[in-house]
Order: C-alpha cells, then sequence, then structure tokens
C-alpha cells in the first residue's frame, strides 16, 4: 500500500502533459484511473480515497466472492436489465462491454467463470482476486493511489479544479473524475460544479410482509413466481424470477428485480403497497382451474390438504389451501365451485401487503444521482462543466441484481478514462 502512496514532492517534481485526479477508490474510481494512465502514459492520475482500504464494495460483493458481471454479450438484452439508465448505456456497450470485462481480466491473468443464472465471478471465488488485480495493475500504470484522504470541497478554475482536502492542503488538476458512488459527498460536489442530482433513493432490496401465516415457511423457495405491484396506475409493474420466503417477508431475485423497477413508487408510497403473486405463472386463473377440476376427477377419494398435485413446495400449497377455507380433511370429491374459485385466486393472485423494506445482504444500490441528460455518453464528461467527468452509481444508473451494477461502473468508467486526455 505504502508503495502506491504519492508524496507531495512527487506531486511537484517531473510534472507531465497534465494531470487527472479521481476522487473515490471504487470499482468505477481504480478502472477509469487505471484506462486513463495506460491510455495517456504522460498523463499524471490521483486516486484520492477516504478511507484506510480502497475498494470496498468490491470485497463484499457476492458474498465475498464478487460478481463481476453478467454473462449477456447482446447490449440491446443487457440493458433491459437497467431500471434507470439503461436508454443512455445502449451505445456505450457497443464500446465497452460484459465481453470486454471478461477479456481485461484475463488480460491480467484472472479467468471468470458463468454460474447456472449467468452471474460471473473469478474463478477463485474470492473478491480478493479482484482486488488485488486491480491494486497491481494501478501501481504498474502508474496512478498513485491515496488513503485515508477526505476531500473537503472541489471547485472550478481558470485551468481545471482545485481540490481541498480536510488536512487543509490543496490539490490543483487539469480534468477530474468523480466516483464516489451514492456517497453523499459526491453529489454535494457535482452540484457545487452546477449539475442537478436526482434525489437518490434505495432500489434492491426485500418486502416486509407483516402476514404471521408466513412465518411457517420461512426459508421456502419457488423456482417461478410472478410478482406485482398493484395500485401503480397505468404503469405495470412486474416480474417472473425465482421467490424465497423469509421470516420478514419475501425475497430471492423476482423481488429483488422488483424492488429496482418499481424504487421510486415504493419510495413515493413509503413501501406501503399490495402486492399480487402468481405461484405458477405458466398459469393463469382458467387453464389452473381446469386442471384442478381434471385432479378432482381422478383422485376424488385423496385430502386436498395432504395430496398437492401442483409444482409447488408441499409446506405452500397447505398454506394455500388453509388461505381458501377449505378444510384439512376435505377430500377432493368434496370440493366445491366456490372453494375451488379461491383455491385458484390464491394460488394465481394472491394478494400480499408490503409493510416496509429490507436490505439485500451487505450490498446497497440505490436509484438517483448525475442527471443523465447532463452528461455525454460518449465520453462521460459533463456537458456543463469542461474537463469534468463521472462514473459509477454516481450516476443516476442502476441495474437490477446479477452483476449489471459492476458493468455499468467498468463500462461508464473506461469511457472517462479513454476520453479524458482528448
Amino acid at each position: 500500500m505504502n508503495g502506491l502512496n504519492v508524496s507531495e514532492s512527487d506531486l511537484l517534481s517531473d510534472r507531465p502533459t497534465f494531470t487527472v485526479v479521481v476522487i473515490g477508490g471504487g470499482a468505477a474510481g481504480f478502472f477509469g484511473a487505471i484506462t486513463c494512465a495506460t491510455t495517456y502514459p504522460q498523463a499524471r492520475v490521483i486516486l484520492l480515497e477516504a478511507a484506510a482500504k480502497p475498494l470496498a464494495k468490491v470485497r463484499i460483493s457476492g458474498g465475498g466472492r464478487c460478481n463481476v458481471t453478467h454473462h449477456c454479450f447482446n447490449p440491446a438484452q443487457l440493458v433491459q436489465n437497467y431500471p434507470r439508465g439503461g436508454k443512455e448505456l445502449r451505445g456505450a456497450f457497443t464500446r465497452f462491454q460484459p465481453k470486454d470485462t471478461v477479456a481485461w481480466f484475463l488480460k491480467q491473468g484472472v479467468r471468470l467463470k458463468t454460474e447456472a443464472d449467468g452471474r460471473m465471478f473469478p474463478v477463485t471465488d474470492n473478491s480478493e482476486t479482484i482486488v488485488n488485480c486491480l491494486m497491481e495493475v494501478a501501481k504498474k500504470a502508474g496512478v498513485k493511489l491515496r488513503t485515508r484522504v477526505a476531500v473537503k470541497s472541489v471547485g472550478k478554475i481558470e485551468k481545471g479544479f482545485e481540490i481541498g482536502l480536510k488536512t487543509g492542503e490543496m490539490l490543483k488538476c487539469d480534468r477530474l473524475l468523480i466516483a464516489t458512488g451514492s456517497n453523499p459527498l459526491g453529489y454535494r460536489f457535482a452540484k457545487d460544479l452546477g449539475h442537478k442530482i436526482e434525489s437518490p433513493v434505495p432500489s434492491l432490496f426485500t418486502f416486509n410482509i407483516k402476514d404471521k401465516r408466513l412465518q411457517s415457511l420461512a426459508g421456502v423457495s419457488v423456482e417461478n413466481a410472478c410478482v406485482r405491484l398493484l395500485e401503480t396506475g397505468k404503469q405495470k409493474l412486474e416480474q417472473t424470477d425465482p421467490l424465497l420466503i423469509t421470516h420478514w417477508g419475501f425475497s430471492g431475485p423476482a423481488v429483488l428485480k422488483l424492488s429496482a423497477w418499481g424504487a421510486r413508487i415504493l419510495y413515493d408510497r413509503d413501501y406501503d403497497m399490495p402486492l399480487q403473486i402468481n405461484w405458477l405463472p405458466k398459469y393463469n386463473s382458467e387453464t389452473l382451474r381446469q386442471d384442478l377440476l381434471e385432479i378432482k376427477s381422478q383422485t376424488p377419494r385423496k385430502k386436498i390438504y395432504s395430496y398437492c398435485p401442483l409444482s409447488l413446495p408441499k409446506r405452500l400449497w397447505q398454506l394455500l389451501v388453509n388461505m381458501a377455507g377449505i378444510d384439512e380433511e376435505k377430500i377432493w370429491a368434496e370440493l366445491s365451485k366456490a372453494a375451488l374459485n379461491k383455491l385458484v385466486q390464491e394460488i394465481t393472485q394472491g394478494r400480499y401487503q408490503i409493510k416496509g423494506k429490507g436490505v439485500f445482504k451487505e450490498e446497497f444500490v440505490t436509484c438517483g444521482g448525475i442527471s443523465l441528460k447532463e452528461v455525454n455518453f460518449k465520453t462521460m464528461e459533463s456537458k456543463i462543466c469542461r474537463g469534468l467527468y463521472f462514473a459509477g452509481e454516481i450516476l443516476d444508473i442502476d441495474g437490477v441484481t446479477g452483476g449489471f451494477n459492476f458493468q455499468s461502473a467498468w463500462t461508464t468508467s473506461w469511457l472517462a478514462g479513454k476520453a479524458i486526455g482528448g
């Protein structure tokens, strides 16, 4: 670490053609600094990080394995995983996309593997592999990393920028890249330089459901369920993916993705909204009713409660039977039309009330940030302040779970790094 730190004398000696300061030692900050330093060897690139250890989010991502990117190599399909920023990233992904991320890490000796759901991790299953790679490549490229350096202010001067540190030290640079993630300080710096901030709100979270009936099902998962937010007006918000029942409510990819697409409306409603679940999305009400009538005729003497004829976990089936008001001793031959309709409704249109949100492991993603209208997505340069660049989550971009947020960080910081010396 000490070998990367830059001293004051180093800043003053052998002055290169131009100086670039990158604020934020996360994935976007490192990748932007590396790209700039390797593209423009004549540049002095200084990377400032307030914490003692950089790349904190990389370290905890994917449960400590680091979900580097996603195995989706078609830009048109890739952008469909971004509730905000997909339109702007469409062109950006034609220049640097997951395939390029995989190739870049492979060139540094880090191989990635693809899991069944498309997420990509280092073959070591250890985030330190990615951390060490970025640290070593940055050092080799000549990036001057300064840790425990908190930025207090950022101002535009006649030739570039002046950066005030909490220590009282002042740094001057020709170009500036802000990659501070969702840190409020980064938003403040951007606002001070003339930018509009779309108010940040949480994205990627679980749903709290205060329904005592669900508590007995904690740990039960469904391979595919369709979850839909109700009372959203003309906006249709639904996702079909695996769903997990927890002791506090619902989690799993279906819920996390829905939370991302519905982040703003859920925030505006104080996370108090009705949720509809189709536990078997291959059915609609009519097709399920027909199948259950056929089962009724084929197995008339079996008990409804103990015989689950559908591809549902048995405990979930039994809960749905109870919720439909069907006696546990009743056999299929005794199933009334009213009870059948109620059971069909509970399976295909079950209603649950969201009463708050949880968190997704240690990860925290927000929607909101720098207004995308104020950034040139060919270069990531500000349209308002010349020489100012942005990358990563400070922008009003967020993806669903699965490596998409890291990919937008790699892409936007690569574009910024390539353009910053032009």
